[in-house]
């Protein structure tokens, strides 16, 4: 083997090796989605229709739970909660991708990255087929209102996938590789996740905070709020690309936006910087820890 083709060659264990089994990972990203409708009745068709039925329930409670005025609520918030709904599930199924794939990880070598990136990967296929139920809610508005409610910058909604993706792999990997010594992990996440969904502004607006700081500064007390609203905003990656989403989504049938609703170019950068930093911070202690994996599983 010559010095070009060593080079070329990826390190036994680093995330490019998962390259050299691209087939497999086609593989177990079709076993994974054929598994997740086997014996289903409506098949692909409820991949569009449970979120639709979720936020019907969801539009109608806190419609009349926080008395707000939002254009399009209910298109305001399918796209936050499929934003949600994509990276949460995508790191859930990751959590246990290495311990259920023990037989074969004894049986023969292969990239040990594949079994998490498969279950991330197959969750933004499903996430793909249910902006279905998004594309219907569009259409009946489009028809109700006498309007067309797409138009071509509908299609910036791409970066933000592929950054939630990148996020949703590094968290993915960092996670999978600690329940296979910590097998609670999942346990942990399970109520993280709950409190990580109420923080990302999903059927609510981070504009109530700022209107909630403006009373306490009013009555001369610390605005709090606006601390509350400054931790979302900037320290919560989901949110930023839940608001990303939504822009591209909401935003241009919306009409005139609130400063909050409108991304800014920290927003960008930071969606960019906690993407790349999660995935790297994940890679390495995923590639660290995965010689260890066969005494544990």
């Amino acid at each position: 083997m010559t010095l070009a083709q060593r080079l070329k060659e990826p390190k036994e264990g680093s995330f490019r090796e998962v390259f050299k089994y691209k087939d497999l990972l086609v593989q177990l990203v079709t076993r994974d989605i054929k598994l997740k409708y086997r014996r289903s009745f409506l098949g692909y068709v409820w991949s569009i229709l449970n979120p639709l039925l979720i936020m019907i329930i969801m539009a109608v409670v806190f419609s009349f739970l926080f008395r707000r005025e939002i254009v399009y609520f209910p298109i305001y918030l399918l796209a936050g909660r499929s934003m949600f709904e994509f990276v949460n599930t995508a790191v859930s199924k990751s959590l246990n991708s290495i311990t259920d794939n023990t037989s074969l990880l004894k049986k023969t070598y292969v990239s040990k990255f594949m079994f998490p990136l498969s279950k991330i990967t197959a969750s933004m296929v499903d996430f793909v087929f249910s902006l279905g139920a998004l594309i219907i809610v569009m259409v009946f508005y489009s028809i109700k209102d006498g309007t067309v409610l797409f138009s071509p910058w509908n299609l910036g909604i791409v970066p933000v996938i592929i950054q939630g993706y990148i996020f949703a792999m590094g968290l993915g990997f960092l996670l999978a590789q600690l329940h296979v010594f910590f097998r609670d992990i999942k346990y942990i996440y399970n109520a993280v996740s709950i409190m990580w969904m109420y923080c990302s502004a999903i059927f609510y607006d981070v504009g109530m905070f700022y209107e909630k700081a403006q009373e306490q500064l009013t009555s001369g007390a610390v605005p709090i709020a606006q601390y509350l609203a400054w931790i979302i905003e900037r320290l919560n990656p989901l949110y930023i690309y839940i608001k990303e989403f939504r822009f591209f989504i909401w935003a241009p049938m919306a009409g005139e936006l609130p400063a909050w609703a409108v991304p800014d170019i920290w927003d960008v950068l930071l969606g960019v910087v906690y993407a790349l930093l999660m995935f790297a911070i994940g890679t390495f202690f995923f590639r660290r820890s995965q010689d260890k994996f066969i005494l544990y599983i």
